[in-house]
């Protein structure tokens, strides 16, 4: 069973970057594929990024190829999303999710494993 825990999140003017972790605790993080994906207020949650147990190239969401790299580091139980040239349509709560063995998926209901979100506001 693994634990996720997300930070970096924070407020941004438009066109800057930040960088958000995903520390996941618990169990043979390695071997866990992770996903984010964001909510923004009044709208549904939507895939952003995923990064497979396996390597291999990870998938992003059209909304954010170009700006957005999700990596991750096994070593510290770690996923990043690092973000750049920010815009006010990316406000939202980012979450990180994990899956046990499971190949990259943009569907939330595959993901058996949740963190709290982190909120991140982009300023126009």
């Amino acid at each position: 069973q693994v634990q996720l825990v997300e930070s970096g999140g924070g407020l941004v003017q438009a066109g800057g970057s930040l960088r958000l972790s995903c520390a996941a605790s618990g169990g043979t993080f390695s071997r866990y594929t992770a996903g984010w994906f964001r909510q923004a207020p009044g709208k549904e949650r939507e895939f952003v990024a995923a990064i497979s147990w396996v390597g291999g190239s990870p998938v992003y969401a059209d909304s954010v190829k170009g700006r957005f790299t999700t990596s991750r580091d096994n070593a510290k139980n770690t996923v990043y999303l690092q973000m750049n040239s920010l815009n006010p349509e990316d406000t939202a709560i980012y979450y990180c999710a994990a899956r046990r063995l499971g190949d990259t998926k943009s569907d939330g209901t595959v993901y058996g494993y949740w963190g709290q979100g982190t909120q991140v506001t982009v300023s126009s």
